[in-house]
């Protein structure tokens, strides 16, 4: 059995309440090769294109309080720009695309504990109802699971 190091989901499936950005993309630092007064940009192992991050909010009720807030990681050959911000609020919905989720071991703390690496190939603004234009309360009904 051959399994990725980084699997393949989807916008419903890790957010299924939907997801907002709370912070500006920005470069990843690459500290291995940054110095005190020269900045580098971490590049991608896999694609070779540079690496950007953006914050993020999960409004799931159900999420943990220290689950809710992720960092997002793109590669891609320019920056990513973020949907527009709701009027009077600094939050911006926003749907990620070509999500892949990578798991590893997280030590920090007094229990290791399973944690997620998130990574997106692009985003853009929600499309109403999710990506197959169904509100993630009537695809869960769909599926037979309760709303």
């Amino acid at each position: 059995m051959a399994i990725k190091r980084r699997l393949r989901v989807s916008m419903e499936d890790l957010f299924p309440h939907g997801a907002f950005l709370t912070g500006d993309v920005a470069p990843v630092r690459d500290f291995d090769r940054s110095t005190r007064e020269q900045f580098v940009q971490m590049v991608d192992k896999d694609t070779g294109f540079p690496l950007w991050e953006a914050t993020g909010h999960d409004p799931d009720p159900e999420a943990r309080k220290n689950d809710r807030q992720f960092t997002m990681k793109f590669a891609t050959t320019h920056q990513p720009v973020p949907p527009e911000a709701l009027p009077g609020l600094p939050f911006r919905p926003v749907e990620f695309e070509g999500l892949e989720v990578t798991p590893y071991l997280d030590s920090n703390g007094p229990r290791p504990k399973i944690a997620f690496s998130l990574r997106a190939t692009g985003m853009r603004t929600p499309t109403p109802g999710g990506q197959n234009g169904q509100a993630p309360q009537a695809r869960q009904a769909k599926n037979g699971e309760a709303a």
